[in-house]
């Protein structure tokens, strides 16, 4: 695969994130924050209108339409911020765009910015990632 600048990808990462998706993480990552799975803690003691879903579960999502796209060992860096919460019904939808590509030794190194959106268009997720493809 060779990439250019400007070269784009998105995908729907998740369909309707569902409290069960947000448990299910809490239970592979060892986070039991209470804001993720206790309505009562979420609504009622921190003023959250619900639970809502963890910021590494969004991220790791955006990271699989990069290894979709680019290949399961692609990834040299990926780094993200977290620009706003995510909700049980949420759909989300993850865009990479090849920002710069160098050539490193023979190979193709690409720096992507990638973006991470709710279904009203909200960005959830903003960050770069770094693929040798």
């Amino acid at each position: 695969m060779r990439l250019k600048v400007g070269d784009t990808h998105e995908a729907v990462v998740i369909d309707k994130i569902a409290r069960t998706h947000i448990v299910k993480y809490a239970g592979a990552s060892g986070d039991f924050n209470p804001l993720h799975h206790d309505e009562t803690i979420a609504k009622g003691m921190a003023g959250y209108p619900s639970v809502f879903a963890h910021g590494m579960l969004s991220m790791g999502l955006t990271g699989r339409m990069l290894t979709d796209w680019l290949g399961p060992t692609a990834l040299r860096k990926f780094g993200v911020r977290f620009t706003k919460q995510v909700w049980p019904g949420d759909t989300l939808t993850a865009r990479g765009e090849v920002t710069a590509v160098s050539d490193e030794g023979g190979k193709q190194v690409a720096t992507i910015r990638v973006v991470t959106v709710n279904q009203d268009g909200d960005s959830v997720v903003e960050g770069e990632a770094v693929a040798e493809v």
